[in-house]
């Protein structure tokens, strides 16, 4: 029996004009209240909106007023009308500018280069609102989202056939529904994850971070969640359309990403563990540069898992219907070179190996005599935006002695959210000593209570995807933690300092990335975004109408936003954001209206 998906018709717009009636305090509330009671239903909507109404009053503490020269009431250009920026054409409904597929095929097919970033130059960028599609409709909370798409989000029916016997995805109605099944495991990520249990530290903690590579429609970070286990999941756009967007859609952490010529943009020493299954990446060729690549960003003691091919090839390949030779060979590369960066094979079964990288250089002292073994030269390994991946061993940090860790152990999940990270401890981030770090967190946490009295949807559910655009070490999503959510903590390449391997080492996940360009995801992917001083950050480097017109891509309709800046950047940005169709209210600081920093927080129409 198909499943109703969710009503976005005239009165589900309504709400948004209950916003200007009530102001976005009680917006918040009413849409909280709305969603809670069936997603759109207009009689019960009408109920809450009665009961709710006489109590909007949500954040007495603090002045919506702000009390500097630079509000937008006394600003200088606040008599002229903000622009007005048109919708694109509906060809554009699911536009990726820097994955477009009519660019990518002027690009080699050597190295999967046409599957990277090949972002448009200025003039060709577009300077208008991506549309949603017709029907689009709130996806369902988690976590029914994991199982359950609305067919109109994502009108791709390609996979259903496709991947009709290994239960990806089927068609149902009004919706898609995800049986959880896989090219590996046709009988659910469940039992697939209970047998990578067997070896791997599911249940103390010890494997929090995940990386999963052509992740499909990212299954397997659909289950490992209810493990506690937070999986970045990448797959690139190609042949099979809306992988990753499925996956977001489901409320499941995933990018559109490609193993190519570029670094992945990941931190040195991030991952607990790194998966593949039939992921189709090469893992023998260019003398094993890609082995080379996930060694680079697991962590000492990390594991490796190979599902699929060539695997156990002499019990398989007839099944695969490839030539045993070529399995053997493909074979004979990988122990080669997992045996070069000093993995242990921890298991073989069926078609499943796993491997586990040791934990310093002095459980690896052999290789630093072998001919094979060539180190990486770059002084900081961090440093991966747009660097060309190289087929070189990145070295073990130092250890003091033949049993600690490399960099430093972390402490199970989730003690080592709030522990001193191995990076601060060692005095690896310039300025942040444990003193720093731990009142930087006492901060973040103020200012979340902050937000949360602001919108009281943030602890509801009903902000499953969330984006910290300039994450830092992280405070934003520490104080968040929840199992309804889970926030991509993204570090812009040009901050001050690289932080991205602290927020790995809290258990967190995230990605490098430059706003001057667009994000690696689909649109309408994220349910809330966080900018604090991303506009400051930015100022003079690009155009700041761009970034609003990439945070509305990626920004679901109804979704929401919490700009934290100096005043007078929030009073460009709130007139700017005027011409998008989002509603904005400038909040005081929570230390009081003498404050110069100030919180914009808006909402994006349903148009």
């Amino acid at each position: 029996m198909a499943l109703k998906s969710s009503s976005a018709d005239g009165r589900t717009r309504s709400s948004i004009q209950i916003f200007i009636v009530v102001g976005l305090c009680c917006f918040f509330y009413i849409l909280g209240a709305w969603q809670r009671s069936g997603f759109g239903k207009a009689d019960n909507l009408a109920m809450e909106i009665t009961k709710s109404t006489g109590d909007c009053n949500i954040i007495p503490n603090l002045n919506f007023e702000t009390h500097h020269g630079g509000d937008a009431g006394s600003s200088d250009d606040s008599d002229s009308k903000p622009k007005s920026f048109q919708p694109c054409h509906s060809r554009f409904t699911d536009y990726t500018p820097c994955q477009d597929q009519k660019r990518a095929m002027t690009f080699p097919r050597e190295n999967m280069i046409y599957r990277e970033r090949h972002c448009p130059p200025q003039e060709e960028k577009l300077h208008c609102l991506i549309p949603a599609p017709q029907g689009y409709v709130t996806p369902f909370p988690w976590p029914k989202s994991r199982d359950y798409v609305p067919f109109a989000n994502a009108p791709y029916k390609s996979l259903t056939v496709e991947k009709a016997i290994q239960n990806w995805v089927q068609y149902e109605g009004n919706v898609f529904r995800f049986p959880g099944g896989g090219t590996q495991f046709p009988q659910g990520a469940d039992k697939y994850i209970d047998q990578l249990a067997s070896v791997l530290p599911f249940t103390n903690g010890t494997v929090r971070t995940a990386l999963d590579t052509g992740c499909g429609v990212a299954s397997l970070g659909a289950y490992l969640w209810s493990r506690n286990v937070i999986t970045m999941s990448f797959a690139p756009r190609d042949s099979h359309e809306a992988q990753v967007q499925f996956a977001l859609e489901r409320g499941v952490p995933a990018v559109i990403g490609v193993f190519g010529s570029v670094k992945l943009p990941y931190p040195s020493k991030a991952f607990d563990m790194a998966h593949c299954s039939r992921c189709l990446i090469p893992w023998g060729a260019n003398d094993g540069m890609y082995l080379m690549e996930v060694d680079r960003v697991l962590r000492p003691g990390g594991y490796w898992v190979l599902s699929g091919p060539p695997i156990n090839w002499k019990n398989n390949y007839k099944s695969w219907q490839r030539p045993k030779e070529e399995l053997q060979e493909e074979q004979r590369k990988i122990e080669e070179t997992a045996k070069l960066l000093c993995w242990d094979k921890k298991y073989e079964k069926g078609e499943m190996a796993i491997w586990q990288k040791r934990v310093n250089a002095d459980s690896c002292r052999a290789r630093q005599d072998d001919s094979r073994a060539t180190f990486c030269k770059s002084a900081d390994v961090d440093d991966v935006w747009y660097k060309k991946m190289e087929a070189c061993i990145t070295p073990y940090s130092d250890s003091g002695s033949s049993d600690e860790v490399a960099g430093g152990a972390l402490k199970v999940f989730p003690e080592r959210l709030y522990a001193i990270p191995p990076r601060v401890a060692s005095g690896s981030i310039p300025g942040v000593s444990v003193e720093t770090y731990q009142d930087y967190n006492n901060e973040w946490k103020k200012h979340v209570n902050a937000y949360k009295k602001i919108n009281k949807l943030i602890d509801s559910g009903r902000y499953r995807n969330i984006m910290d655009m300039n994450a830092g070490m992280g405070g934003f999503a520490a104080a968040l933690e929840s199992p309804k959510l889970w926030v991509m903590n993204v570090v812009p390449t040009i901050a001050e300092k690289s932080t991205l391997g602290v927020i790995y080492e809290r258990g967190l996940i995230g990605i490098y990335h430059d706003w001057c360009e667009s994000f690696s995801t689909y649109p309408r992917t994220y349910d809330l975004i966080h900018a604090s001083g991303v506009f400051s950050l930015y100022r003079d480097k690009c155009d700041m109408e761009d970034i609003l017109l990439e945070m509305d891509r990626i920004l679901r309709p109804e979704g929401a936003v919490i700009f934290r800046d100096e005043v007078d950047v929030l009073v460009k940005v709130r007139k700017m954001v005027g011409g998008m169709k989002w509603d904005t209210k400038m909040v005081d600081h929570e230390d009081g209206p003498l404050v110069p920093e100030k919180i914009l927080v808006a909402v994006k129409q349903y148009w």
